[in-house]
């Protein structure tokens, strides 16, 4: 619970720190004062939007801390699974906004980012301002206290789970379904691109070895001439390099014996001349071959033509990447025509899907039903003290055409507050002090329910008066019993009354400016503050005494 708050240069706060006590604690103050303040300072804690302009006018950052009595809550988990320091006793929280724009937070020390300190912030305190009435006509907000109440966390998160598989099976079918539709569509372009590089029975290196053919058969008579020359010059019977190596082999033949030299290079000669006949051959051989051909001439053309169009047309540059490309849209035939097949999977996963969350909506509708005929019994319990003989609520429950993340049940709280009137919607029927005595019963109702240290109440008290507001502060008051912190910012002298500490906030002006404050009253500035309260600025002894029995003092 709130153990105490410390502000620094926020609005109209030059610096505050005051201590709060267990149990059921009230604020007032002259509207004005700055118990909004206070409550946007606390806001600040809770992980919400920092405005630089709250910063008070000359400082150059504003600080709120608040210190948390944690022992009996069992928040543990939170700080192991955020990496925080964790003391079992105490929390601190602490937000800086700097005039900058720039905003840090802190948890027990500890950096922290904004969604850290929100999550923690709902854990330690709920802020119940006037305009969360307006929650009351939320779905939501009338589901969520069914939920509260009914303890059905682990049903819920299960059931959220196997919607959370559910809705993505949906959107892989539907974008499954898009994408065959798609592939569909050009299915005939693809399968026409394919017939035509399967047509063309393009082979790996052939580009090459055809432009090689080519160049071959368009000089065929030049290549032709020219390996007949050079046979002759090898070959020829007068005057060709073999009768010429013949002719040399003979001459070193006829000094061998007087010359030994001669001998090995007669050896290398020789080695020579078998190597030019051999090559003579080779040539003659090729020559052979060499023909022209219009007609292959033509073909190999006409074949390099159409991988050249290829090429171009699908923008690559080897026969390599036209059969690459080949693949690529055969593959894409095979995935079109398996289509089918995982749509129909798909649909079946989906179906089974879709049965375990209708099972498990259907446990969380059981568990719901429950708990609304729970709620319509308190809450007439609650109401009636509360100046309602005659009122009825119930909780009206249908059941949705299709699941949504919280289920499948549709809640809507129904009302009536005069005798044999028809049951309508709470915030379409109720009036201010009709609804803030609804939302009051519905907190004292989930308080039990929920762990939750402090509950601070903005005027929850609006449009009641009287022996009413009486009742609510024994409702408030006995919320602050069952180990747990209650603070009510009200106007209402019987409410006012019935807290165990009082505190007062007002604002001074001095030299520098007007400045907001926050202060604990003693027993006999409580009886002040509530005989003010009572009679207004003039201050009577009638409306002393009136406190002082409001507050169980004895008269002087």
């Amino acid at each position: 619970m709130l153990q105490s708050i410390y502000i620094q240069n926020y609005a109209l706060i030059d610096k505050l720190n005051i201590d709060f006590t267990p149990g059921f604690s009230v604020i007032t103050g002259e509207t004005g004062a700055g118990k909004s303040i206070i409550l946007g300072a606390i806001g600040l804690l809770l992980g919400q939007r920092a405005d630089v302009k709250a910063i008070k006018n000359g400082a150059t950052k504003c600080i709120v801390e608040a210190r948390f009595v944690i022992a009996s809550y069992g928040m543990e988990h939170f700080f192991m699974e955020n990496d925080i320091e964790f003391d079992p006793e105490e929390c601190i929280l602490r937000r800086e906004v700097s005039a900058n724009g720039k905003s840090r937070a802190f948890i027990n020390d500890t950096p922290a980012s904004l969604a850290q300190m929100k999550i923690l912030g709902e854990k330690l305190i709920d802020v119940h301002s006037q305009h969360q009435n307006l929650l009351l006509n939320k779905e939501g907000f009338q589901l969520n206290i069914l939920d509260i109440l009914a303890q059905d966390d682990n049903d819920l998160s299960a059931y959220q789970k196997v919607y959370h598989d559910y809705k993505q099976i949906c959107r892989g079918l539907e974008e499954f379904i898009a994408q065959a539709e798609k592939s569909k569509q050009d299915e005939d372009y693809i399968r026409f691109q394919l017939e035509q590089l399967e047509e063309a029975g393009l082979k790996e290196n052939e580009q090459a070895e055809l432009e090689k053919e080519s160049e071959t058969l368009s000089h065929a008579e030049d290549i032709k001439a020219g390996l007949y020359k050079a046979e002759q010059l090898i070959n020829g019977d007068e005057g060709g390099t073999l009768a010429l190596a013949k002719e040399c082999e003979q001459t070193l033949q006829s000094i061998s014996r007087v010359y030994a030299p001669a001998q090995e290079w007669i050896e290398r000669l020789n080695s020579c001349y078998i190597e030019l006949k051999d090559l003579a051959h080779e040539i003659a051989g090729a020559q052979e071959k060499i023909e022209f051909n219009p007609s292959r001439l033509d073909y190999v053309n006409e074949r390099l033509n159409l991988i050249y169009s290829l090429q171009q047309k699908h923008h690559v540059k080897t026969v390599e990447e036209l059969i690459a490309l080949a693949d690529k849209y055969r593959e894409q035939l095979n995935t079109i025509t398996s289509f089918d097949d995982r749509i129909a999977e798909l649909n079946k996963e989906k179906d089974k899907l879709y049965a375990q969350v209708t099972q498990q909506a259907k446990r969380l509708t059981e568990l719901r039903t429950g708990s609304a005929r729970y709620i319509e019994t308190q809450m007439k319990s609650l109401l009636v003290p509360l100046g309602m003989p005659n009122v009825r609520f119930a909780v009206e429950m249908t059941l949705r055409k299709e699941p949504d993340a919280k289920g499948m049940d549709s809640v809507t709280f129904l009302f009536s507050a005069n005798k044999n009137g028809t049951l309508q919607n709470v915030a379409s029927i109720a009036s201010g002090g009709e609804i803030a005595r609804v939302m009051l019963s519905l907190k004292a109702m989930i308080a039990g329910a929920v762990k939750l240290p402090t509950i601070i109440f903005d005027e929850i008290d609006t449009g009641v008066s009287g022996s009413i507001a009486e009742k609510m502060a024994l409702i408030m008051q006995d919320m602050g019993k069952q180990n747990r912190q209650v603070i009510s910012i009200t106007h209402l002298p019987q409410i006012a009354a019935r807290g165990s500490a009082h505190y007062k906030v007002y604002k001074e002006d001095t030299e520098t400016g007007t400045n907001s404050y926050i202060r604990r009253l003693s027993d006999d500035e409580r009886v002040c503050e509530i005989a003010n309260m009572l009679s207004g600025t003039t201050m009577t002894e009638a409306a002393m005494n009136n406190a002082r029995a409001l507050l169980g003092f004895p008269n002087n």
